[in-house]
This record gives structure tokens, C-alpha cells and sequence, in this order.
């Protein structure tokens, strides 16, 4: 009895630290596994579907469309990662502090950073994982291991956005593969023995077996890649809905706990209660304020 305690007591223990060094400290676990991932993809796309598909004369431009936004993503991957997000220390505090106003309502003036010991400029937010306060805090992304800031959120963007072109592509791509084998081998049209002995006319279920006991690599690597895309597809949605309001997804967050929804205009709707969004000047200022942040910090970071 003794030991059937003191067992899942222990494994409970060490659950509670891996999951704490895993999302409560900067870690590179994840940005070896995103490029562990990345690397598996693109090498099962290049020995397999890359060299069937130019036998069967799918357009050459279409095949290197992958391999041409793997540098871009590249790029912004660096970038985001190493680029300062908009690190808030004694010495551009005073600049930082004068760009947003504070909107009463999820940004108070006078909130002091009990970590860094200065007052919080709006919009910011102290990152645990980071142990330092970020200008224009989006969210800590343990993918890149950095924090996404005022300074990142650009390569962010674009980083998400070419992500999910990769993934787009290949699953397009291999899925134009499969077609083209299906349509090639005429399977549509033929039939195939059940386990009674009885012909049957070919159905999808046993096509797609036929094709998982052919192409086993292959198959795996379309449903991951159909996957990713899919929810690529749906956060990169959300980032430029952010993008476009001029929210972060801190701000979002804060909106919908303490129940309110940010709009352009200050006015109840069906007894809810709808506050101004003040850091919202148009879709094309939105845009402009994310590319072009209003000011730029020195390259050391502190």
C-alpha cells in the first residue's frame, strides 16, 4: 500500500516538472521539434511525391512552389525568433510609455511591474517565461522561443502565413498525385473481393486502403499535412483579424474575461456592454502600425 502511494505520488512529481520546464521556462524543445517536423515533411515530399509526380508531368512550377517559400519562411523563422519584440527596459521606458494611451479599462495608469519595478506602459504586458516586460505583448510563442512584441509581430505574420503556404502546397500537390494515380490506374472502375467472397464495385474506404498499403509514407504525410493546414488556415485568420482591429491576442483574451467586446463605437447593443477600442485608426493605419512600428529600440537587449 505503501509503495502504490508513494509510486504515482513520484510520477505525478515529475509530470509537474517536465510540464514547468516545457511551458513555464524558455525552452528550445519546441523549435527542435517544429524543425524536426519540417524537415520530415519536406523530405518525404522530395523522395517520394517529388519524383512520381515529375514522371507523371505535373507542372514543374507547381512542384518548386514549396521549396520556393521555404527560404521566405526561413527568413522570418530567424527573425522572429531573434529579432528584440520590444523589450521594455530603464532606458527607453520614458519613450515606450508616451506611445499608447491607457484605456482605463484593460490598461490603468500608475500599474507597476512588481518584476522590473517601472510602471506598465499600455498595451504591455510582463512575460514570466522571458522574466521582462514586452511593449505591444501579443503572446510568448514557444514555437520561435521568443515573445511576440511591437518589433516581431511582422516576421510573425509573415512567418504564419508562408507556414501555411508550405503546408497548403504539399497537401495540393500530393492530393494532385493521388488523382492522378487513381485516374491512371483506372481503380474507380475496377472491383475487389470481400471477405464473403463476393465481388464488389470499388468504394472510397477500400481505395484509400489500397492507397495507405501502397503509399503508407505517403498517405501519413497528406492527412498531417491536410491537418496543419487546416489549422494554420484558422490561426493565421484569426492573427490578421487581430492585425486589422489593432488587437493583440493578450487584448482579446483580457476583452472576453472580464466580458466586454471591443468596438468602434462606444454604444450598448442588446443590453451587452461594448467598449471603445482606442488603439483602432482604420484597417490601413492598423496594418501600417504593425509594419512600421512607431519607434524603433536599440539592438542590445537587457
Amino acid at each position: 500500500q505503501v509503495l502504490s502511494f508513494v509510486i504515482p505520488t513520484e510520477l505525478q512529481r515529475m509530470t509537474q516538472k517536465v510540464l514547468h520546464r516545457l511551458f513555464h521556462t524558455r525552452s528550445c524543445l519546441f523549435v527542435v521539434l517544429h524543425l524536426a517536423l519540417q524537415a520530415a515533411v519536406y523530405g518525404e515530399y522530395t523522395w517520394e511525391v517529388f519524383g512520381y509526380c515529375w514522371e507523371l508531368g505535373i507542372p514543374i512550377p507547381l512542384l518548386l512552389l514549396p521549396f520556393l517559400l521555404l527560404p521566405v519562411n526561413a527568413g522570418c523563422f530567424v527573425l522572429c525568433s531573434r529579432a528584440n519584440p520590444g523589450i521594455i527596459t530603464k532606458s527607453n521606458h520614458a519613450s515606450l510609455i508616451k506611445i499608447y494611451a491607457y484605456d482605463a479599462v484593460l490598461f490603468q495608469k500608475g500599474i507597476m511591474c512588481p518584476t522590473c519595478n517601472m510602471e506598465k506602459p499600455a498595451r504591455s504586458k510582463h512575460c514570466g517565461l522571458c522574466n521582462t516586460c514586452v511593449h505591444r505583448f501579443d503572446h510568448h510563442c514557444v514555437w520561435v522561443n521568443n515573445c511576440i512584441g511591437a518589433f516581431n509581430t511582422k516576421y510573425f505574420l509573415l512567418y504564419l502565413l508562408t507556414l501555411a503556404g508550405m503546408a497548403a502546397s504539399i497537401a495540393l500537390i500530393t492530393a494532385v498525385f493521388f488523382i492522378q494515380v487513381v485516374l491512371l490506374s483506372n481503380m474507380m472502375h475496377g472491383s475487389y473481393i470481400d471477405e464473403q467472397g463476393q465481388e464488389r464495385g470499388m468504394e472510397i474506404l477500400f481505395l484509400v486502403q489500397h492507397l495507405f498499403l501502397t503509399f503508407p509514407r505517403i498517405v501519413f504525410m497528406l492527412g498531417f499535412v491536410i491537418l496543419l493546414t487546416l489549422v494554420l488556415g484558422a490561426y493565421c485568420c484569426f492573427s490578421l483579424y487581430l492585425a486589422l482591429t489593432n488587437q493583440t491576442s493578450n487584448e482579446w483574451y483580457k476583452w472576453r474575461r472580464v466580458g466586454c467586446a471591443p468596438h468602434v463605437a462606444s454604444q450598448p447593443q442588446d443590453g451587452g456592454v461594448i467598449y471603445k477600442n482606442i488603439y483602432s485608426n482604420g484597417i490601413w493605419m492598423n496594418l501600417k502600425e504593425i509594419f512600421k512600428p512607431a519607434t524603433v529600440l536599440g539592438k542590445k537587449k537587457r
